[in-house]
């Protein structure tokens, strides 16, 4: 069962958080934390180890790779816990590329999300589902098709989805607009939003910068391994280095 939420403390801080991998160092002394419904974004530029940073946190480093620092998560020290606990009590993970099954169904995927509960003997594990299909109609018109013939938006859909099947109190999500065209992900960044109305904690790693900050509260810029800047989503999106680097909006030369 999930823990009880206290509202006093983050549910995710992390601390002096670095990864090498053999003699390169990929993230240095990484600090953020994410509290309750809020939506934090970590933006910056591709290899900056945005991916790495979420894979530290989530206990799911390649074995090449070494993590040193505190993770804490709903109070506790959980830096040396598998993978599997760290699902268990409520941490989830849609990685960059999705991976589905794509030979089953949607409800299929869907159901699967929910496995932890339903080993945990909750008899209600599949409660999320109505939730689930409210928050994507696409997926219930879907939702006995082979989830290999969706489009990228839909499967980006189901990733998520099959995440808040596990009613997840920390939702980490790796690139969501990977891939996809414009318009899917205003729909994408536009559900993300309305999470924040559920409670859930979510930590968003992100290139377009533009969309991350439009839907977040608080953001970090990541790059080259270090934390170059952080503060109220707001503010960065005024930032005249964050415009003019991330956001597409550099002055043209004169």
């Amino acid at each position: 069962m999930n823990q009880a939420i206290n509202a006093t403390e983050p549910i995710l801080q992390v601390s002096d958080l670095s990864v090498r991998y053999g003699k390169v160092e990929a993230l240095h002394q990484g600090k953020l934390s994410v509290g309750a419904g809020q939506i934090v974004s970590v933006i910056g530029p591709n290899g900056a180890g945005k991916s790495t940073l979420l894979n530290a946190i989530m206990g799911a480093l390649p074995s090449t790779g070494h993590a040193k620092g505190v993770v804490r998560y709903l109070g506790d020290d959980i830096s040396s816990l598998e993978i599997e606990r760290r699902v268990s009590r409520g941490m989830c993970l849609v990685p960059e590329k999705r991976e589905l099954f794509a030979s089953m169904t949607v409800e299929d995927n869907l159901v699967l999300g929910a496995y932890r509960r339903k080993r945990a003997g909750e008899r209600n594990y599949l409660d999320q589902l109505p939730h689930v299909f409210e928050l994507f109609p696409r997926l219930k018109e879907r939702r006995k098709q082979a989830s290999g013939t969706l489009s990228g938006g839909e499967r980006q859909m189901l990733a998520v989805g099959r995440a808040l099947m596990a009613k997840p109190q920390l939702l980490m999500l790796d690139e969501p607009s990977l891939g996809l065209a414009p318009l899917i992900v205003k729909e994408i960044f536009h559900i993300i939003s309305a999470l924040r109305e559920t409670g859930v904690a979510t930590l968003l790693i992100e290139q377009n910068a533009r969309a991350a900050l439009q839907i977040s509260d608080y953001g970090y810029v990541l790059e080259t391994g270090e934390f170059a800047m952080e503060g109220q989503a707001t503010d960065l999106a005024h930032n005249r280095r964050v415009i003019e680097t991330y956001l597409g909006l550099a002055k043209k030369a004169v």
